[in-house]
């Protein structure tokens, strides 16, 4: 499908998105760009097989690449866009892989003046607790969701080859706008990080002084287990998207006042129709899975 596929940012999502490709038959080479002090890492990258070979100066890497994807952190998005911004090449798909689009775009815009056309903003939803270019699995995009979010002047080509190739790695893939997109992760990924990074911060200062950890359940462990995703990358998300966090975590905070209220006033029927609810929302979501 592409002669050279070039990747910027070969952590969890950069090598599964190589892996994957490779392992589809979708490129015929797959390099990295990336920096002169991260040369372990990316010669790990070539002794794993994750890619082809890897450079540090971004002519070399663009050279010829017909399809570029950007999977760095959202907060070093404008950095990378003005890295490769003088090898920009008009016969070239470019995407990313962020968690944010808004963002994404900005920098786009901040450097470019106007998101060229042959940019399709991507986001594929998927991750794991592990980071880094070891942890990379060939099938982590596999029935799971990928969202596109180009723009009115966003190349119709360029999105159908974006389609046909995130298709091929076993995503389902929708459309959204940039700004229905950063509403909806902001609810059911970005606010869930936020929650368990704060509840196991809690809990830790605790444990301190108590054996909490030594006796959580399987509860705790399900809940907790995104609170082990990489702070760095969780930091750059909830930065560029905090005009849509922020109120979220507003109404929780709503939410949780007025069931300390219950609670305290032992208001029984009212906390039971409180869960009954939730579970009843929680069984609909996993439906809408199933279809």
């Amino acid at each position: 499908m592409f002669k050279r596929l070039c990747i910027i940012g070969l952590g969890l999502i950069g090598g599964s998105i190589a892996r994957a490709a490779r392992q589809q038959g979708l490129c015929a080479e797959i390099v990295a760009l990336g920096h002169a002090q991260n040369l372990p890492h990316l010669q790990r990258a070539v002794e794993l097989g994750v890619i082809d070979r890897f450079y540090t100066d971004a002519a070399e890497a663009l050279h010829n690449a017909d399809c570029v994807i950007i999977a760095t952190p959202v907060g070093a998005m404008r950095s990378v866009f003005q890295q490769i911004a003088p090898y920009w090449q008009a016969d070239c798909i470019y995407s990313d892989a962020g968690s944010t689009k808004g963002s994404v775009v900005a920098a786009a815009e901040a450097v470019f003046t106007q998101v060229p056309a042959n940019f399709v903003p991507a986001h594929p939803i998927a991750g794991a607790e592990r980071s880094g270019v070891e942890a990379s699995q060939a099938d982590l995009f596999k029935q799971r969701r990928l969202i596109l979010t180009p723009l009115a002047h966003t190349d119709p080509l360029a999105i159908q080859a974006l389609t046909q190739f995130w298709t091929q790695l076993g995503s389902s893939v929708s459309l959204m706008t940039v700004e229905h997109h950063d509403t909806v992760l902001a609810a059911t990924s970005h606010l869930p990080h936020i929650l368990a990074f704060a509840l196991v911060g809690l809990l830790g200062h605790k444990d301190e002084q108590r054996e909490i950890f030594k006796y959580a359940a399987g509860g705790f462990k399900d809940f907790s287990r995104i609170a082990s995703s990489d702070p760095t990358m969780w930091l750059d998300i909830c930065l560029a998207n905090k005009h849509e966090l922020l109120p979220l975590i507003r109404q929780y905070q709503a939410e949780l006042s007025t069931i300390e209220q219950l609670l305290a006033e032992d208001q029984s029927e009212q906390l039971f129709a409180n869960f009954t609810y939730a579970r009843n929302a929680r069984q609909r979501f996993l439906d809408q899975l199933d279809d």
